[in-house]
């Protein structure tokens, strides 16, 4: 398995990345990892995410990898088998936003990421209107753009199809 999800902030990726990760016992990377700066708010170069997701990919036979980043997926869509654009609609998003559990891997505590929900929530609602890596367009356009096996989910009750 060699699997991309693409979609919106609380879209659904994690979620059914975990799911299709153990029932193919494959490895996970979230580009949340390789595209930051050590948890901050600065962005690495792209050729550095491109780069660190490469050496990901090389390293493992089966993956899956997810993320709202248009810019690194259009990059190593050569690697990839599947592409997977979740696209549940922005208020399908607000609302996994406001019920996830607690993220170690991005937050100290579950207060820190309490209080940088409604920064999250304002960029989630962005996502229609946004011409950036992580907007709507950009998506579509990556998605347009695979000619690979590619499948666009708008319902979370289509996710489990998969």
């Amino acid at each position: 398995m060699k699997t991309i999800l693409l979609g919106n902030a609380g879209a659904g990726k994690s979620t059914l990345t975990r799911k299709l990760a153990e029932n193919a016992t494959a490895s996970v990377l979230s580009l949340d990892e390789v595209a930051f700066e050590n948890k901050t708010a600065t962005r690495r170069p792209l050729a550095d995410s491109v780069a660190a997701v490469r050496n990901f990919t090389e390293a493992n036979d089966s993956w899956v990898i997810e993320g709202c980043y248009a810019d690194i997926v259009e990059a190593v869509l050569p690697d990839c088998e599947q592409l997977i654009f979740l696209n549940p609609g922005v208020e399908v998003c607000v609302e996994h936003c406001r019920n996830r559990p607690w993220e170690p891997t991005k937050f100290a505590s579950a207060e820190e990421q309490n209080a940088n929900l409604e920064n999250l929530l304002e960029w989630v609602r962005s996502y229609e209107s946004r011409q950036d890596e992580y907007g709507l367009l950009q998506h579509h356009k990556v998605f347009a753009g695979f000619t690979g096996n590619k499948r666009e989910f708008n319902h979370p009750n289509d996710y489990r199809a998969i």
